[in-house]
Parts: C-alpha cells; structure tokens; sequence
C-alpha cells in the first residue's frame, strides 16, 4: 500500500510530526505575508501606531509602548547587576535565566502603565539581533508568541539600527536623514552613515575589542565598586576624580601611525597598556587607581576623535554629502566626558551633537518600540517563523529593502 493510503492511526508518529510542523511552518509564513500587504496603510494612517518593544539581547530585560508621535507610554526594565557584579562581568547563562524570570512580569507592567492590552496594539517589535545567544530567543520568542497568537505584526529589530534611531524618538526635530552615527557600548564601536531606513553604511569598525567592553574589564581591573550601576560609570566617576596627565605617556595612542588601518577602531592594545601599568607601578592607592582610570579614558576618546575627523573628511569634505547631525548612541555614549569631547569636534564642522536622554543610551525597549514603528510604517514586517541571529551585519538590512 502506498503511503497516501496509510489511515493516520497507521502512520509512523515522526511523520506526523514532520507533517503537522510543515503545516504550522505554512500557515505562518501565509500569515505573515497577509501582514505585510495589510501593513501597507500604516505609514499614511491618521491616529498614532502603538508597537510594544521588547529587548533582551544582554543582560538588561527592558519592554516599553512607544507611538508613532513620539510618546514613550511605558517603559520598564528589570536589570540584573546584583546577578553579575560577584562574577565580575556579565554570564551570558546566567542573563539568560534572569530573562526567562521577568520577562513575563516586565511586559505585564509595560502594557499596565501604557493602559492597553495586546489586542490594542498595532504591532509587535522584538530585537532580533545581534546579541549574546542564550538571551536573544528569550525575548524573540515571547515577542512572536504575543503577535502569532493576537494576529499582530511581527518586527525583528536589528538592535544597533534601534540605537541609530534613537534620537528620531526622542528630539522634537528628528534628525534627518542622512547622518552620522557613532555607536559605542559594550559590544560594538561603530562609526556609520544612515543614508536612509535600513541603509547603513559602516565607516569604522572596531577590530578587536568594542570601547565599552574595555572599559568594562579596566573597571575590574582597577576593582571600583559598580555603586548599583555598572563597570562604566564606576570607570567614569573615578577618572572625574584623577589626573590623567600622571599615567598619560604610559597609555598609546592606539593605530597612531597606522595606515593600513587608518578607518579602523582598536582597543584591545590600550586595555593589555593598562594591565601592565597597574601590574608594573603596584597601583593600589585610590589616587593611583583614579589617575589610571582618567588616563586610560583620555585615550579612549582621544582615539574615537582621531577617527571621527578622519570620517568626517571622507563624507562631507571629498563625498559632499549633506550630513545633518552626528548623532551618539550607545551605553558609552552616556558618558560625560565623551559627550564633552565629542561636541567640541561636532562643532568645528557645523554639525550638532544630537544624544539620546542617557537612560536610553543603554539597551532599552523603547528604542525597539520605536524602530519597529520606523519599519513598520514603510511595511518591512517578519513572518512568525524568524529566528534568532546573534551575529547580524548591519549593512545586511539594505537586502530587505
């Protein structure tokens, strides 16, 4: 008997199984495609969108409800420095099971102080990408349950491109496109021309560590307390406390005279300095360690300034083009110091210096929320059936466009 006259009591279960799985794996991609032709009237809507935003791609569990006129109606976060400050740096299992725990209460208490239910949103963003894996599926697959199963849109964020987009949430007057973006935090240090949604072109790469990252672990280094914040502002407020021309000489200027990586970003040789030093001078003293600390965030962005006027040149001085700010995003970029040094290069070539409101430098859902009302306004909604990807080329979203 052939097998489409096997009845489905005689039928082997993996079979079944495979059959029913092809079967849910369709409807979903069907529904999804419904989405993004029913999507297609949301960027000439006349009431404001309503996309909850979800993000779980490190340690910070964050959702918020953003609107499309540029109101943040809710937007809670549930950190877990108490879980990583003994282990002295972030444990990507460990984030993982702290999401698992209150990612459903934070969503809860999102929805409660927005005053809607699921039903009343008009969409559905998660980060996707790119992140530590055990903790993006955490996120992504509760932000595609609540929109399967409440009909909604489905928006995979890409979270940099969030950080990019930022400051069009949060000024009055959303910079324009096209702009600089300088996104420093603890996993990437990226120098980029938005010339458009989703079309991102990267300037500067770091080729080692990110900037945050080497704070992090120079933080550690110097054992300063978090204060119930995190390694980089214990790094901040004590290079506010020290003199950074002591130990300045010590430190290099990272690719000085390096041309073959003249648009490039490296940190890792400036973090192995301050290893030696410390090592080398016994540093141990508070006024050593304060020193040290301003020392080596001196370099940091006398480094990120180098770069940034190199960068500068290229786009408006040789490719005239017509840059409409500089904007800095990114957990760094809450930094005071780097946001001084950075207006002062911002104004010798006309452009201002546009930063988000520091509690949305860092990782939240309100950044997700609104890059999902971005794309969902110009109709680039997912299908049910994305995945995580915690490696995630930024310049890749210009396929999907």
């Amino acid at each position: 008997m052939s097998k489409a006259g096997i009845s489905e009591e005689a039928r082997p279960w993996s079979e079944v199984v495979n059959v029913s799985t092809t079967y849910c794996y369709m409807s979903l991609k069907i529904a999804s495609r419904a989405f993004r032709i029913a999507t297609r009237h949301y960027s000439t809507r006349s009431n404001p969108l309503r996309v909850l935003g979800i993000e779980t791609s490190c340690d910070d569990t964050s959702a918020a409800v953003v609107t499309s006129d540029r109101r943040i109606l809710s937007e809670v976060r549930h950190g877990q420095r108490d879980m990583h400050e003994p282990m002295g740096g972030i444990v990507p299992t460990l984030a993982s099971l702290g999401h698992s725990r209150n990612l459903p209460n934070v969503i809860c208490q999102a929805l409660d102080e927005a005053g809607l239910s699921v039903h009343e949103l008009d969409g559905v963003a998660v980060t996707r990408g790119p992140g530590l894996p055990p903790c993006l599926p955490v996120g992504l697959n509760a932000g595609k349950t609540l929109a399967a199963v409440c009909k909604k849109p489905l928006i995979g964020v890409h979270h940099m491109e969030a950080h990019a987009l930022t400051a069009r949430l949060t000024e009055s007057n959303a910079p324009a496109f096209p702009f600089m973006t300088l996104l420093i935090s603890g996993g990437h240090t990226i120098l980029l021309t938005a010339n458009s949604l989703g079309d991102y072109e990267i300037l500067v790469d770091t080729m080692d560590n990110a900037v945050g990252e080497a704070i992090d672990k120079t933080a550690r280094l110097l054992s300063l307390p978090w204060e119930g914040s995190s390694p980089g502002p214990a790094l901040e407020r004590a290079a506010a406390q020290g003199d950074p021309i002591r130990f300045l000489q010590r430190l290099p200027t990272p690719l000085l005279n390096d041309k073959k990586s003249m648009f490039a970003f490296s940190f890792s040789g400036l973090k192995t300095a301050v290893a030696r030093l410390v090592e080398k001078e016994n540093v141990s003293t508070t006024q050593d360690i304060n020193d040290v600390a301003a020392a080596f965030q001196a370099r940091c962005i006398g480094h990120i300034e180098q770069k940034l006027k190199l960068a500068l040149d290229r786009e408006i001085k040789c490719n005239k083009k017509p840059l409409s700010s500089l904007i800095v995003s990114g957990g760094v970029a809450s930094n005071r110091y780097f946001r001084d040094r950075l207006q002062s290069v911002t104004a010798a070539y006309g452009l201002p210096l546009v930063c988000p409101p520091p509690k949305l430098c860092t990782d939240n859902g309100a950044m997700i929320a609104w890059a999902g009302i971005e794309r969902l306004q110009a109709g680039l909604v997912d299908d049910y059936t994305i995945t995580a990807l915690p490696k995630w080329s930024l310049e890749s979203l210009k396929d999907a466009l």
